[in-house]
């Protein structure tokens, strides 16, 4: 990490590191949109981020190890990809969705994958993290029954259109 924590708290050292409201969006954007190039992102942006803006959190992101970025090639585009710490954070955009929900104005379709992950609880999450380390970090695909959790909040999203 480049800068130390303004103190010791562990809150305070996990907020300056993506506290601000655009990186936590970068994450969730990669996570549950599988979005890993900057086109993408930038295109995908519900509350619409600046490129600007979205060039210096995913260089933050990556510098604090929350991303790594491929290095593109002569005409390929460099994709970003989760590091174990940023997949661990799945437990807590879960409990932060559900938090949304219950106590500020969502939309419908915003809202299918909160509650997706709300009832699916701390079992879902498991599995959709296992599933994300097979993604980003080459992992072997554990093994399940039916639909991943990848496809099953895709379906649920597109179902609330």
């Amino acid at each position: 990490m480049a800068n130390p924590a303004r103190s010791g708290c562990p809150i305070n050292a996990a907020v300056e590191v993506f506290g601000d409201s655009w990186s936590l969006l970068v994450l969730r954007d990669i996570m549950f949109g599988a979005r890993r190039h900057f086109r993408e992102l930038l295109a995908g942006s519900e509350e619409g981020i600046a490129s600007n803006i979205l060039a210096d959190r995913l260089k933050r992101l990556v510098a604090v190890g929350l991303l790594t970025r491929e290095e593109a090639g002569p005409g390929r585009r460099a994709a970003y990809s989760l590091t174990e710490a940023s997949i661990e954070l799945v437990p807590i955009f879960a409990q932060l969705g559900d938090w949304g929900l219950r106590h500020r104005p969502t939309s419908k379709r915003l809202r299918v994958r909160a509650e997706l992950l709300a009832a699916g609880g701390p079992e879902l999450w498991a599995e959709f993290m296992a599933e994300l380390r097979t993604i980003h970090l080459g992992e072997p695909a554990p093994p399940r029954e039916g639909p991943s959790v990848m496809e099953r909040l895709a379906s649920a999203y597109a179902a609330a259109l």
